[in-house]
């Protein structure tokens, strides 16, 4: 060092030639330890890759590539791990790498010819065919086959296609798609020809991996968003429109149908929640103006319909129900729904005919469900009372009708029908009958405990009705002055 430490220009010179040899030891030490962490990763990648561990292995060999770019074997492996993990798309261009590097590297080629296929890239695929096939290849002679039978295939599915052979071209893009099951076109092509026969959900299988198989692929991402929403799948339609915003959120006819479904769904999920809350007058309304924001799918008419009907029954509003209902069974005449809420809105007018009518139809739809089952044999005992003695008739009330209105119905008729207002015995007789009824109307509907058991079809003053059968006496056993709760007659009947 003493040398170096002489003043002026040759010192400097002195200082530079021993800072040079120090960075050449320091370089050759680097160098020497990132070719043996390139070992490293390579040697970890192949154990990990054997293991399954396949992530792991691909964090090597990025270490492996970003180490050593000239390795064509490195890209190749990158490339093998990529396959593995089904990542086809990102395994091409380490292929493409491996190939500019080692362009003779027939087992790079022949993979990259696959892939090719499978991605309905004809042209190109053929080409590493031939370049392999020279050395003797039976696998790249029969693939190059495959490709020749693939090409054809696709013009002939395209001329069916023009001529407006739908079914045709689905037949033929069957076996396309299975030469090439990562050929977006043929997928998308074939959804066309589904839509075109009116059959959507087979068009969203179709059309569902092509949003992986293209990037930036909007233009399925907004079908499918339509398709969905035809269907009445707001909720899934809002997530396709979502994604295709993710990928430009400046897409004008994204944006437009973002902004109708998620208009519509808040809307529908408005009406629900405030159905769960039991305010169905509110949920009317709700469901109106779904009608309003779309009109012109069929769907959400026929669903605004069949839950305008069910809240019209909740509020017992029987007359307009069955006339909302009656709408919407012809709207969908096999949605058991709509006939068990008719049936209901029919047991609310009195008309058990028809609810029973009603209740058979919508089993015959859902033989599954326990609330129609359960509907229809009430419906039925509610028949059967009906033809005996109907409390809500001969009170003239209706069936939702309160304790104010029954007893001020009951209060009426029985000034009306009390015997004392009549001469002949058989006038008095027939008065008799008909105030014991009155009488017995009144007790049954003002008891909370014994109007849900009339209602539920059960005669709680029926000893027949009581024992399940059987015949005994036809009388009503009860001891209550008819007149307890006001007036000025003081008539009294006893019967056991």
């Amino acid at each position: 060092m003493e040398p170096c430490r002489r003043a002026g220009l040759s010192g400097v010179l002195c200082s530079l030639s021993l800072l040079c040899v120090i960075l050449d030891i320091q370089l050759d030490g680097v160098f020497g330890e990132t070719q043996a962490e390139i070992e490293h990763h390579l040697e970890m990648g192949r154990k990990l890759l054997a293991a399954g561990q396949l992530a792991e292995a691909l964090s090597h060999y990025h270490s492996a590539v970003e180490g050593d770019s000239k390795n064509y074997l490195t890209f190749y492996k990158r490339a093998a791990v990529f396959l593995a993990m089904g990542k086809s798309k990102s395994a091409l261009p380490d292929l493409t790498k491996a190939i500019q590097l080692k362009p003779d590297f027939l087992a790079a080629r022949l993979q990259r010819g696959n892939i090719l296929l499978k991605q309905g890239s004809t042209q190109e695929a053929r080409e590493d065919f031939e370049a392999v096939r020279s050395s003797d290849n039976e696998e790249a002679q029969n693939q190059l086959m495959k490709a020749n039978e693939l090409e054809e295939l696709q013009e002939e599915a395209q001329a069916a296609y023009h001529q407006g052979d739908y079914s045709t071209t689905i037949t033929v893009l069957e076996r396309v798609i299975e030469i090439s099951p990562w050929d977006p076109e043929s997928r998308e092509l074939r959804a066309e020809c589904y839509i075109r026969m009116g059959d959507p959900q087979k068009a969203i299988q179709d059309l569902t991996p092509t949003t992986r198989l293209r990037n930036d692929n909007r233009a399925a991402f907004l079908k499918l968003g339509k398709l969905h929403y035809s269907l009445g799948d707001h909720h899934e339609s809002l997530n396709n429109v979502r994604e295709c915003l993710k990928l430009d959120q400046d897409d004008k006819e994204c944006f437009s149908h973002y902004k109708q479904v998620k208009k519509l769904s808040k809307q529908l999920d408005s009406a629900e929640e405030l159905i769960e809350e039991g305010r169905h007058q509110e949920a009317i309304e709700k469901y109106e103006s779904v009608m309003q924001t779309e009109p012109n799918v069929p769907y959400y008419t026929n669903l605004a319909k069949e839950r305008i009907c069910f809240c019209l029954v909740k509020i017992k509003s029987a007359t307009e129900a069955i006339d909302v209902c009656s709408e919407a069974h012809q709207r969908d005449p096999r949605n058991a729904n709509v006939l068990r809420d008719r049936a209901e809105a029919y047991i609310l007018n009195q008309d058990y005919e028809k609810a029973v009518e009603d209740y058979q139809e919508a089993r015959e739809f859902d033989g599954d469900s326990n609330d129609i089952k359960e509907g229809l044999d009430r419906a039925q005992r509610l028949l059967k009372q009906s033809r005996k003695r109907d409390y809500y008739k001969i009170l003239g009330v209706s069936r939702s009708a309160n304790k104010q209105e029954i007893t001020k119905a009951y209060r009426k008729l029985a000034q009306q029908w009390h015997p004392d207002n009549f001469q002949s015995e058989a006038e008095k007789k027939e008065a008799e009958k008909k105030f014991i009824d009155i009488a017995s109307a009144k007790e049954v509907l003002t008891d909370p405990e014994m109007r849900q058991k009339f209602d539920a079809g059960e005669d709680p003053l029926d000893p027949e009705s009581q024992q399940g059968g059987g015949g005994g006496q036809q009388g009503w056993p009860f001891h209550f002055n008819p007149f307890e709760s006001g007036g000025s007659f003081h008539f009294k009947f006893q019967y056991n």
